[in-house]
């Protein structure tokens, strides 16, 4: 069966730290190779555990390891669903489809012993820190990951004008778990620029200044946030192909969804010479669509993937990663 374009999923991963200095340096906890994504737990980094009622600690050195779990909200925090592969003495290791990953997945995640006890990152390793969200500490501590990381060919540039006197500026937002430090712009003659890889979808952000935090002050989109607040918002989108094998005879074919209102009339695809073709940009997440074909309203017949609206009708479904 042909493969139509736009169910090839595109998730982009951050495989790096960025350190203070904008050098990279190694995350732990997991590693990218190919098209999985793979969690690596090494007993040797770890000094203590703590058990989930009573917040006990015990001594890694007193634990005999009998199995080594993979925990995040990606599974409800499961402390025995995700059991990883022992590889030496030290290694555990699980593998892991990108592709199995929803817009839902956090990259927060812990290690479980003996489906008992929480493996606790020592507070001397640089390469974790406590989740923090507009200046506020949250109570969660674990290895991260983001899925975005600096990139000069990125797709997507945050710009702040002015501000020729600041020392730092950061920006933070939910694409990197509001952190305060990695995304540091750099200074140009009349501007602070950051350049990003990132996946589609909408987020929230903001520039901190010098410690202080500030809107976009060129992007009039915003939402409120928990702090009577507001944040500001940005809409990535992603290119997608729409395609529609056969119907050669066919006078006019429309490409109608939820991205566009259900149009009948605004999105006219093009006849090729196998069929019908229409590229679009669309954000990250679901989106329901049909073709109609000289007034008649079908599923996409190339794409199995289907689901009900909530009012009688079945449409075919792309996802947008």
């Amino acid at each position: 069966m042909k493969r139509n374009p736009l169910h090839i999923i595109v998730l982009l991963l951050a495989f790096v730290g960025i350190d203070t200095f904008g050098q990279t340096k190694e995350v732990k906890g997991y590693r990218i190779d190919g098209d999985e994504l793979i969690f690596t737990f090494d007993r040797r980094e770890y000094e203590e555990a703590t058990t989930n009622k009573h917040g006990r600690v015990v001594d890694f050195e007193d634990l005999d390891i009998q199995t080594v779990m993979v925990s995040g909200e990606f599974n409800n925090w499961s402390m025995k669903k995700w059991r990883m592969t022992k590889v030496d003495e030290n290694r555990y290791e699980l593998r892991k489809k990108i592709s199995d990953f929803t817009d839902e997945f956090s990259w927060e995640f812990k290690f479980v012993i003996n489906n008992a006890y929480w493996a606790e990152p020592s507070k001397r390793d640089v390469n974790v820190v406590r989740a923090r969200k507009n200046g506020t500490t949250l109570s969660t501590y674990n290895l991260k990951m983001y899925t975005a990381y600096p990139d000069k060919d990125g797709n997507v540039t945050f710009t702040l004008n002015g501000y020729e006197d600041a020392k730092k500026v950061v920006l933070s937002g939910s694409f990197n778990k509001w952190n305060e430090d990695i995304f540091r712009l750099s200074k140009t003659e009349d501007c602070w620029t950051l350049t990003l890889k990132i996946k589609p979808g909408e987020y929230q952000y903001k520039f901190i200044i010098d410690g202080k935090w500030i809107e976009d002050p060129e992007n009039p989109n915003k939402k409120v946030n928990e702090f009577n607040g507001f944040n500001s918002v940005i809409d990535i989108r992603a290119s997608a192909q729409f395609i529609l094998n056969g119907y050669l005879n066919a006078k006019k074919v429309i490409l109608s969804g939820s991205f566009n209102d259900w149009s009948e009339n605004d999105f006219e695809m093009k006849k090729t010479k196998n069929g019908w073709l229409y590229n679009t940009m669309l954000s990250g997440g679901k989106h329901h669509y049909k073709f109609i074909v000289d007034d008649s309203w079908i599923l996409d017949p190339d794409n199995p993937i289907k689901e009900y609206d909530g009012k009688g009708n079945i449409n075919s479904v792309c996802m947008i990663k």
